[in-house]
């Protein structure tokens, strides 16, 4: 309100000056005559005003037409005037727009689109860096890889994408399968840019394929330093490192460096079931037990694990099943209820001969939670308690189909391994292998899951004066409690096995009995 008041006074009085000034030279007395072609002109103060501003302004004008002239001149010669930038202002703005579609087009999924869209930006802006990485990426979308490798090697003669160019072909060779020379360019990138976590990444995967063990280990180091690798990763990582030159040192007869390796691998992770097993033997076979049974249980407190209990099994490989079940009672008291704490239980008091205490030992995880270990020591039991032989071959029948339990599984394509590497040998990830159990197709079990009753039919015929001599047995048990032939499970598995796997006859009605049984 103020400010709209104060500028209409101002414009009064503006105008009352003009007034007043246009007024006092009016009342002036004439300047002079100006006598031109004859004729006479009085010159008044006002007259004299105006014809001085029109004079001013028709030399400015004169000089604008003169400054346009020497700017046409300079411009036709190749200078830059305010022409030339003008149609640079021009160019910038349309190669801007191409470029901002170009990267639609990306967006979009519009490879040709975005190659045309960069190749016009290109004429216009005279940026390469720019440009180059849309026709780049336009070029790997639409799948025209001679282009881009033709960009990428373009975009490394320039040092503000010489990165980006050998990442870029980098890439290509891995795809192509050339890790050497991939390797070599994940090499020279990370001397670009050390810091960057997807180099890091790929150079450790090249390295460890290669097994460079060690270079795996300063690239892993760099990770750390830059702060793309959390600590807990890198202590593992840096294990599994440590452990595969282990094995290759021991493999190359180096065993100091080997005992070195595993020693700190084991320090660093000591949940790595590979390295406490290996550390293990390495400590039996220089005669220090101690530090063999100390190093088992310090990975078997973090999760029991199958290797880990051969592993402790071999310390003392002569002694008889009492004390073995002895020596492993500190292992079977920890993890209470865990499945392999209650298998490796029941398998050691098979081997003791002790088969109640076997079958309390595995209680319901033959029904709850099957697999072809827990059925196979389910077998075992019962023949040890002098159980029917159809009893027997009704569970191991169970086992052919039943899952085969945790095992060495790469956690990023699901390959099973017999034995744990540092890279899966089907993907070629690291470190990706995992103590899990395999699913099954349920089409896979479908088929000999309908032929168990033909199997186990057949057995029972084929076993009919076997079940008449197990009858007598029963009623006259021997000295021991057991059936003679009674052995630890793995005898039953290879034997029954073998009976299992004969071809099988048409079933009798039996059959279904004896599978409700189990």
């Amino acid at each position: 309100m103020l400010w709209s008041l104060l500028k209409i006074m101002v414009f009064i009085l503006v105008v009352v000056g003009v007034v007043f000034g246009i007024t006092y030279l009016t009342a002036l007395d004439n300047l002079g005559v100006l006598i031109v072609l004859g004729r006479e002109y009085v010159i008044t103060p006002f007259l004299a005003v105006v014809g001085a501003l029109i004079l001013l302004l028709a030399v400015w004008i004169l000089f604008k037409i003169v400054g346009l002239l020497v700017a046409t001149l300079r411009f036709l010669n190749g200078d830059e005037t305010a022409v030339s930038r003008y149609f640079d202002r021009r160019s910038e703005r349309k190669g801007y727009e191409a470029l901002g579609e170009g990267m639609m087009a990306l967006a979009a999924g519009e490879g040709r689109l975005a190659i045309r869209k960069a190749e016009r930006a290109g004429k216009y802006l005279r940026r390469p860096e720019l440009t180059n990485i849309v026709k780049a990426q336009g070029a790997e979308l639409v799948g025209d890889r001679a282009l881009a490798t033709e960009t990428f090697k373009d975009m490394v003669t320039d040092d503000r994408t010489r990165f980006v160019g050998v990442r870029g072909l980098m890439k290509q060779k891995l795809e192509e399968g050339d890790t050497d020379t991939a390797l070599k360019l994940a090499e020279k990138a990370l001397v670009l840019r050390p810091k960057n976590a997807d180099v890091q990444t790929t150079l450790l995967s090249l390295q460890s394929r290669n097994e460079d063990w060690q270079g795996a280990r300063t690239t892993l180091a760099a990770a750390l330093k830059a702060g793309n690798v959390p600590r807990d990763l890198h202590r593992r990582r840096d294990a599994v490192l440590a452990l595969a030159h282990a094995r290759d040192a021991m493999a190359e007869g180096q065993v100091q460096t080997a005992t070195r390796d595993v020693a700190e691998a084991n320090r660093l992770a000591p949940g790595l079931v590979p390295a406490a097993v290996m550390s293990a033997r390495i400590a039996v076979e220089a005669g220090n037990k101690r530090q063999a049974a100390k190093t088992i249980r310090k990975a078997w407190d973090q999760a029991p694990h199958p290797d880990l209990a051969a592993a402790f099994a071999l310390i003392e490989p002569d002694e008889t099943p009492a004390l073995r079940l002895r020596r492993f009672r500190p292992l079977l008291g920890k993890h209470p209820g865990h499945p392999e704490v209650q298998m490796l239980e029941a398998e050691l008091q098979i081997a003791n001969e002790d088969f109640p205490a076997a079958r309390k030992a595995l209680g319901d995880l033959a029904e709850t939670s099957p697999t072809a270990r827990s059925l196979t020591i389910m077998a075992a039991v019962e023949r040890g308690e002098g159980s029917p032989d159809r009893v027997v071959r009704g569970w191991l029948a169970r086992a052919v189909t039943a899952p085969r339990g945790n095992q060495w599984m790469c956690s990023n394509c699901g390959h099973v391994h017999e034995d744990w590497t540092p890279v899966c040998a089907n993907c070629e990830s690291f470190d990706t292998l995992e103590w899990a159990e395999a699913q099954q197709s349920q089409a896979s079990l479908a088929g000999p899951t309908q032929m168990l009753p033909l199997i186990v039919g057949a057995l029972e015929d084929r076993s009919t004066e076997e079940d008449e001599a197990d009858v007598i047995q029963e009623e006259s048990p021997a000295p021991n409690g057991f059936a003679p032939e009674a052995t630890p499970s793995t005898a039953y598995s290879e034997t029954d096995d073998a009976e299992v796997a004969e071809p099988a006859p048409e079933p009798e009605p039996e059959t279904e009995p004896a599978l409700s049984r189990n």
